[in-house]
């Protein structure tokens, strides 16, 4: 049996912290090289999409955080360059706020002034409807 041809299955985090800065890394690698973007990632085989979020969070900001609560579920077939991407985004509560850039992120850090700031894919779309979610 062929396995049918479908996006892959990433996910993104959206992540405030006491001051309601946004954690956010620069990517390293492209698309999208250098842009600020929120902590996420492809989901592993055999991994729930809450775990790999969690574990993304992690290996890009060295950041702990908990599930608060899904934001969406972004599907646009050309939200991602190297092809078709489905998203499941969250909005995760820290439970550090040590930052330490890594795997993907050339650096992580909870920025202050990010309302200004055009992120990488449609991360601000994701941030945006955090912000309805959280109010």
């Amino acid at each position: 049996m062929t396995q049918p041809s479908t996006p892959a299955l990433t996910v993104d985090c959206v992540v405030f912290d006491a001051a309601d800065r946004l954690l956010l890394i620069k990517r390293k690698h492209p698309p999208f090289q250098s842009l600020h973007a929120l902590p996420g990632g492809f989901v592993d085989v055999g991994e729930t999409v809450e775990a790999a979020a969690l574990r993304e969070l992690k290996e890009e900001a060295g950041v702990d955080g908990e599930i608060a609560a899904l934001i969406g579920v972004y599907s646009d077939p050309g939200r991602d360059p190297r092809g078709p991407t489905v998203s499941v985004a969250f909005l995760v509560r820290p439970r550090s706020t040590q930052v330490i850039g890594g795997d993907d992120a050339a650096e992580a850090r909870f920025v202050a002034d990010w309302r200004g700031l055009k992120l990488a894919f449609d991360h601000n779309r994701i941030v945006a409807d955090a912000l309805r979610r959280r109010a």
